[in-house]
C-alpha cells in the first residue's frame, strides 16, 4: 500500500460520514497508518462549564483513528477506545488529532491519538485498539481512476 492510496480511503470515508459534516471535521492529511483531522470548536459544542464537550473532543480523535486504521484498504473497526483529557479547550479554538499506528499484528492493531491546540498543548491523548473485519474500503478500480 501507498501513502497515495491511503489518502484516498481517508478522502472516501470522510465523504460518507455524516458526523463529520454535522462537526465540521475536516481531512488535513492521511497516510497509510497514520491520519491527521482537525476541528474548529464552536459555541454549540461546549458543556456546562463552557468549554468543550469531552465528547466532541473523542469524535474527532475516533475519527482520525478510523482513517488510520482503514488506511490498508481493509474494512477495521474500533474494537475499544480510550481517552485522558488533559487540558481545557475554549470556543473558537481549533484542534487538530493525529493518529498513528503504533503496532498491528494479524488482525489487531494499537493506535495512538495526540489531539492538540494551535498553540501546541496537547489537550488529550487517545488510545485505540481495532480489528480488521475483511473486505476492500475501496475499490481498486476506484483508487486507480482517481489517480
Amino acid at each position: 500500500m501507498s501513502d497515495k492510496l491511503a489518502k484516498k480511503i481517508a478522502k472516501s470515508l470522510h465523504a460518507g460520514e455524516k458526523t463529520s459534516a454535522a462537526f465540521g471535521i475536516s481531512l488535513v492529511d492521511a497516510g497509510e497508518g497514520w491520519a491527521r483531522a482537525a476541528m474548529k470548536i464552536r459555541p454549540d459544542m461546549v458543556n456546562g462549564h463552557n468549554v468543550a464537550h469531552g465528547g466532541l473532543i473523542f469524535t474527532l480523535a475516533d475519527t482520525a483513528f478510523a482513517w488510520a486504521c482503514n488506511s490498508r484498504n481493509v474494512v477495521t473497526f474500533a474494537q475499544h477506545a480510550a481517552i485522558s483529557f488533559l487540558s481545557k479547550v475554549e470556543p473558537g479554538e481549533t484542534l487538530t488529532a493525529e493518529a498513528r499506528e503504533e503496532t498491528a499484528v494479524g488482525r489487531t492493531g494499537v493506535y495512538t491519538v495526540r489531539v492538540s491546540a494551535e498553540d501546541g498543548r496537547v489537550v488529550a491523548t487517545f488510545q485505540g485498539l481495532s480489528r480488521t473485519a475483511g473486505g476492500k474500503v475501496i475499490e481498486e478500480e476506484e483508487s486507480k481512476d482517481e489517480e
